[in-house]
Order: structure tokens, then C-alpha cells, then sequence
């Protein structure tokens, strides 16, 4: 007596075979490929994942310490973002290694529209020239949303310190040499550079000490651990507003609209930074669109616009495709200043 075959799981059934033919022959009528047909799937898929979505809270990494001005915008936006979405919006921060351990983090995470990346410019486009390796590829592993805010940089000291403006304090520093010091977030940030920048351009002998942090590095000028230091508009602002910084300009050649009675100091120090919103490299397209609508309604109420006022920034109507092709040509002009600044980190 012969065995019945054994039965084939994998086996289309006779009513399943006939429909897959009959879609295929309906596919090659209408001289729509096999392949195509595919990727009208996966975009009609990823249109409906944009239309449910969020369906959880959303995450915000901030890939620098509490405090400073990347987490202060990241927080304001995080607020207002909650009331048009409908959901929570968690900002998380993860300082360590000059940024690279948060931004990292965001490139290894599931394009599924529930972590975001929230970042200063300095992380962004000055560590991949700073560092000889990083986790992360800047333009390959994420997908710009949007600029979210831009903010001039303030050369402040300690009120007791001596100097007034910038003539003073290059007059001061030639008559001291290697005795001043300026504090910075870190080695290879923004105000690093800056610094950097200044000595060379003046031709001073300044002392770098980097902390861990804008916040940490302004704390300590204002108690007079350190005289100087370079630090975003927003994030030493309210200490200048309070008196316990003295600002002695602006890094820029001409005069900010958020404080015109500041004065420039030139164009050999004009530096202004971003802070943009980044998604994981294969976030659904749908999803970065409602983000970025989203998003730019809450930088363009009345609200957000004096808060950022206050902070010492202005928001940024950006789309994702001209952020993009912003990216390259900053990530080449920080790769020079790093270079001839000798900044490295191996």
C-alpha cells in the first residue's frame, strides 16, 4: 500500500494559485512590473503608516547636556509639538562623546517615526572632520527634516575681568600671554573653534579648557573659575540679561537683530549656529512630511517666536530638501577650520 505524500505547507492553495496568476496577468496587461507593483505597495504602505501615525510616544534625543541651548529649543519645541500631534513628546538626553553617543543612537534606531534627533550644528558637521571615526555617517544614516532655530555665538567674560570689548581683551591677553583662559563645551565644539579661531586671528596665547557641556562651561565663568568663554545666544543670555556675565560681542560682521546694540566682532569670527531636526536614514517620507508640518506651525505662532526671542534665537521655515543639500558644503567648510585649528580626537 503506497503512503499518501506527505502534505506541502508551503503549497499554494488551488483558489490562492489562481488569484496570484490572475494578478499577474492583470500586472502584465497593464505594463506594470512585477518590481514596480512592489514599490507601489511599499509607498502605499508607508502612506497609510503616515496616516495612523503617531500611535505612541514620540522620543526627542538631545545628544548634549541639560541646560544648554540645543535642550532648551529641543523643550520648547517638544511642547508645542505635543498639542498638534496628540501625543507625548519625551526629550532625552544623551551627552557624551562631543554628541556622538546620541546621535548615534538615533541612526541605530527603527526608521519608524518615533525617534528623532535634535542637534546642534557643532555635533553634526564639525565632529565627523573632528573625530578620525564616528558611529555614524551624517549624510548616509539620517534624513533632514528641518532647520529648527539659528543663533548667533557671544564671546562673554566674568564681570570682574578687565576687558570691555575685544580690543581690551586681545591688549589684555598680549600682556599676559598664556595666562587667560577660555572655557568651552568640549573639545572640537563651537566655542572651542571659536576660541581658536581668535587666537590665531589676533595672534594671542589663549589656554583651552573643555568641559563637558556649554551649560557647565558657563556656569564657571560666571563664578569666576575661568574669565572667558564663547557660548550661544540662548544659552548664556539670561546671564548676560542677569548681569552675571559682560558680553563683548557678537561672532558675526554686523550687529544681530535679536540685540543690535552688541557689537560684531568682524568677519574672521562670523559664526552662527543651527539646531535642525533629524530623522533615521528610511523614516517613511509620509511621516517626515507631518513632522515638518507640524513642527514649522509651532515655530511660526506669535508664542514660539518670542520665546525664541527671549532665548536669543530666531526659528527657521526649512524643508527637508534644502537642508539636505546644505549639508555637504558645511560638512567641507568645518573639515578646513578644523584642519588648520589642529584639532583632533582620536
Amino acid at each position: 500500500m503506497k503512503k499518501k505524500p506527505a502534505p506541502n505547507t508551503f503549497a499554494i492553495r488551488p483558489s490562492r494559485r489562481l488569484f496570484a496568476l490572475a494578478s499577474l496577468g492583470m500586472l502584465a496587461a497593464s505594463g506594470v512590473g512585477i518590481p514596480q507593483a512592489l514599490a507601489q505597495t511599499q509607498a502605499q504602505a508607508q502612506v497609510q503608516a503616515g496616516s495612523h501615525w503617531p500611535t505612541r510616544p514620540i522620543t526627542f534625543i538631545v545628544p548634549q547636556a541639560p541646560g544648554g541651548a540645543n535642550d532648551v529649543i529641543a523643550r520648547a519645541v517638544a511642547q508645542g509639538l505635543e498639542n498638534t500631534l496628540g501625543q507625548p513628546v519625551i526629550v532625552e538626553n544623551r551627552p557624551g562623546a562631543n554628541g556622538n553617543l546620541g546621535t548615534s543612537q538615533v541612526a541605530r534606531s527603527a526608521p519608524d517615526g518615533n525617534t528623532w534627533l535634535v542637534t546642534a550644528q557643532s555635533a553634526y558637521t564639525i565632529n565627523p572632520a573632528l573625530y578620525a571615526s564616528i558611529p555614524f555617517d551624517p549624510i548616509k544614516d539620517f534624513t533632514p527634516v528641518m532647520q529648527l532655530a539659528v543663533a548667533p555665538y557671544l564671546l562673554v567674560v566674568n564681570p570682574q575681568f578687565p576687558a570691555r570689548n575685544l580690543d581690551e581683551l586681545v591688549a589684555y591677553a598680549k600682556a599676559h600671554p598664556g595666562k587667560v583662559e577660555f572655557a568651552s563645551a568640549g573639545n572640537g565644539t563651537l566655542n572651542h573653534l571659536l576660541g581658536e579661531m581668535l587666537k590665531t586671528q589676533k595672534r594671542v596665547e589663549l589656554l583651552h579648557v573643555p568641559y563637558k557641556g556649554a551649560s557647565a562651561a558657563a556656569t564657571d565663568v560666571v563664578a569666576g573659575q575661568l574669565p572667558m568663554t564663547f557660548g550661544s545666544f540662548p544659552g548664556v543670555m539670561p546671564f548676560v540679561s542677569s548681569g552675571k556675565l559682560r558680553v563683548l560681542g557678537v561672532a558675526s560682521d554686523k550687529p544681530t537683530s535679536l540685540a543690535p546694540e552688541i557689537p560684531p566682532l568682524g568677519k574672521d569670527l562670523a559664526v552662527t549656529s543651527w539646531y535642525g531636526l533629524f530623522a533615521p536614514a528610511g523614516t517613511p517620507a509620509p511621516i517626515v512630511a507631518k513632522v515638518h508640518d507640524a513642527v514649522a506651525k509651532v515655530l511660526a505662532t506669535p508664542a514660539m517666536r518670542e520665546r525664541l526671542k527671549g532665548l536669543g534665537a530666531e526659528s527657521v521655515q526649512s524643508d527637508p530638501q534644502s537642508f539636505k543639500a546644505s549639508l555637504p558644503g558645511e560638512l567641507a567648510y568645518w573639515k578646513k577650520v578644523v584642519k588648520d585649528s589642529g584639532a583632533q580626537i582620536d
